[in-house]
C-alpha cells in the first residue's frame, strides 16, 4: 500500500518489542501473571527476522486461506532454521530460545501476546496513515481491528492496552498536552 511515511523493518520490530513488553507487564502487574516481559521484547525484536530470506508477503495474501497460511508458516520456519544455522555453534542455543517455543503454557501465551503486539503495531500504522490523510489504510484498519477482537477476548492485556494506550496514537503533541 502507498504510505505517507515509509516504515522500515527496524522501526516496526522495535515497536512490536515495546508493545509486547507492555502487554506482558500489564499481565504481570494487573493480573498476577508471571510472563517474561524481557523475553517477549526480544521475540518482538526478532519476530520478522525470517523476512531477511522470505521477503515481506502482504497480509491479505499470507492469510488468504488456511493452505496459504500453513505453507507460509512452514516457509518462515525453514527461514528461521536457516538463520539459526548461520550462527556459531556456541551462540545458537541462546537464539533458539528466541526463535523456538519451549511449548510451556506461559511461553505460548507470551508468544500470543507478541503476535497481538504485531497486530497492534499494524493498527497504529493504519491510524497514523489515516490521520495523515491517506485513505488507503481505511480497510486495513477495519480488518486489523477485527483481528484484534479475537485477541481481546483471549488476552485481557490487549483490551487494557487498547483502552489505556491506543487513543493518543496519531495525535499531535499539542493534542496530547
Amino acid at each position: 500500500m502507498r504510505n505517507s511515511r515509509p516504515e522500515n523493518l527496524s522501526e516496526h520490530s522495535l515497536e512490536v518489542a515495546m508493545i509486547a513488553h507492555a502487554l506482558c507487564t500489564i499481565g504481570n502487574v494487573r493480573y498476577g501473571k508471571k510472563l517474561d516481559a524481557n523475553k517477549a521484547a526480544l521475540i518482538g525484536l526478532y519476530h520478522d527476522a525470517s523476512e531477511i530470506i522470505t521477503g515481506d508477503m502482504p497480509t491479505p495474501v499470507k492469510y488468504y486461506n488456511e493452505d496459504l497460511k500453513t505453507a507460509y508458516k512452514q516457509v518462515e520456519a525453514v527461514a528461521d532454521t536457516m538463520l539459526l544455522h548461520k550462527l556459531p555453534d556456541d551462540l545458537r542455543p541462546a537464539f533458539e530460545e528466541i526463535f523456538k517455543s519451549s511449548g510451556e503454557e506461559d511461553e505460548r501465551y507470551m508468544r500470543k501476546l507478541v503476535k497481538a503486539a504485531d497486530k497492534l503495531s499494524a493498527l497504529i500504522k493504519c491510524i497514523e496513515e489515516r490521520n495523515s490523510g491517506n485513505g488507503e489504510f481505511r480497510t486495513a484498519e477495519q480488518s486489523t481491528l477485527k483481528s484484534l477482537d479475537t485477541y481481546k477476548e483471549e488476552c485481557i492485556e490487549v483490551k487494557d492496552f487498547m483502552d489505556d494506550f491506543l487513543e493518543p496514537y496519531g495525535k499531535t503533541l499539542d493534542e496530547l498536552s
